[in-house]
């Protein structure tokens, strides 16, 4: 799921863009796909879609041409999945999962359970009825998919940031230490030939959150625990890079034996430097025997949950990157995407964008990925003509709405009128330049007009 690697975790979720629809095969040009390219290499590659997004006939036209994987951004999650407990509703998760299947697309499950996104009836439960929660929801999940899903990432994000090594302190958590464990034999109970998966973010390189990844892993298979991979989200951007040691910590968790899956690809920049980050990480899957393949996190720059950061292989118009080209280049392949798609595609996106009132020298912009009961609205301040040393975005909720978490900001409130001020590594905002912060909720997306106050 998507994260500011820096200091907060926080939902995946992009940009909205809705148009046309257009049905391309996968196969349409074979020798000059990411997904044949990654094949030739016994890999897979793919991205995160979401349902609502299908009906734009450049983003279908490329999920369909290059892809060989699809993960559902928020459809397969808890809140979407049961909004009213004991109550499933998979219309639209079937809806990707039937159109991967009908492409030839495999598909990786996303999230059984995880202490984000969780509804607001899971959210009021504690102890053992919260545990029973749990393991009823995997068992429903699983089930209704059984046979569909080549991975579930059964667990996401279980553990904390920082150098401590321990558990998240969540509400799952605190059911009882042994929450990840039962959640993976009800998974493997519900679908005993899908892979299953931990996964989780800023455990790219060696450090004490992998370890204590690696330590729980290596603890499941001596005690017969049912785990197949492990997933690395790999969200990098300049605070946190591509690590050193990327290659070596994949190897460490395949040497125990499970599959290693690169789950949330993206990389924030642009031209070379973008491009040989992510050559970067396709040789070190490829050096890797059990690395299984690369998801990236959305198909265009716009698409993405960090939209401003352009970190994906498709400019917001689909055109391919420099780092499109670097990828086929890494698993030994190279062609011109364009000869594979429709050369008449008329595309009309429609970014939910609202302007901001622009005071005191910044402006704010709202994208916002809804679905019934909750939203991620990601927020782009921009500078004015002069440069920005800190910066305040007021953001007014609808009625019932409210955040229940945020990243790359600080927020102050939860309902009505909501206050975001930067955070320490993203006030400075050069003149004219821009940043972003998110925001996750439940109830109702915010559709008014933020206000920018450079502070």
């Amino acid at each position: 799921m998507r994260r500011t690697r820096a200091i907060l975790t926080v939902v995946t979720a992009g940009a909205v863009a809705a148009g046309g629809f257009l049905a391309l095969s996968p196969a349409a040009d074979a020798a000059t796909t990411l997904g044949s390219a990654a094949a030739a290499k016994s890999r897979y590659f793919g991205t995160a879609v979401a349902a609502y997004k299908l009906g734009d006939a450049t983003y279908a036209g490329i999920l369909d041409r290059e892809f060989t994987m699809v993960t559902a951004e928020n459809e397969m999650k808890w809140d979407a999945t049961e909004p009213t407990q004991n109550s499933f509703s998979y219309t639209s998760a079937d809806t990707i999962v039937a159109r991967a299947r009908a492409n030839g697309q495999r598909v990786r499950g996303h999230a059984l359970a995880w202490h984000s996104q969780q509804p607001g009836w899971a959210q009021s439960l504690s102890g053992s009825a919260l545990r029973s929660a749990m393991v009823n929801h995997i068992t429903k999940v699983a089930t209704h998919y059984r046979g569909q899903i080549y991975a579930w990432d059964v667990v996401n994000e279980a553990f904390a940031d920082g150098s401590s090594g321990a558990r998240r302190d969540s509400n799952l958590q605190q059911t009882g230490n042994d929450w990840i464990e039962v959640a993976f034999r009800t998974a493997r109970a519900a679908d005993p030939d899908a892979k299953l998966c931990y996964n989780d973010y800023n455990t790219d390189g060696v450090n004490a959150k992998s370890t204590a990844v690696y330590n729980m892993v290596k603890d499941f298979l001596a005690r017969g625990v049912p785990i197949d991979c492990v997933g690395f989200q790999s969200h990098f951007n300049p605070a946190s890079p591509l690590p050193a040691d990327y290659q070596a910590n994949l190897q460490r968790f395949a040497d125990l034996g499970v599959e290693v899956q690169i789950t949330e690809l993206d990389i924030a920049g642009s031209g070379s430097a973008q491009a040989d980050s992510y050559a970067r990480v396709v040789r070190a899957c490829l050096a890797v025997t059990r690395c299984a393949g690369i998801t990236v996190w959305g198909i265009r720059d716009s698409d993405s949950w960090r939209a401003s950061d352009t970190p994906l292989l498709f400019d917001g118009n689909g055109n391919p990157k420099a780092a499109y080209t670097s990828v086929l280049t890494a698993f030994g392949a190279s062609g011109d995407p364009s000869a594979s798609a429709s050369a008449s595609v008329s595309v009309s996106p429609s970014v939910s964008v609202s302007p901001s009132g622009g005071t005191a020298g910044c402006a704010a912009t709202l994208s916002t990925n809804a679905w019934t009961g909750g939203f991620v609205t990601t927020v782009t301040v921009r500078a004015g003509a002069a440069p920005l040393t800190g910066w305040r975005v007021a953001v007014t909720l609808p009625t019932g709405a409210a955040v229940t978490n945020s990243w790359s900001s600080t927020a102050s409130g939860s309902t009505g009128a909501v206050t975001f001020s930067n955070v320490n590594y993203n006030g400075s905002v050069a003149a004219g330049g821009s940043t972003s912060f998110g925001f996750q909720g439940t109830g109702s997306a915010p559709s008014g007009t933020p206000t920018c106050t450079a502070s």
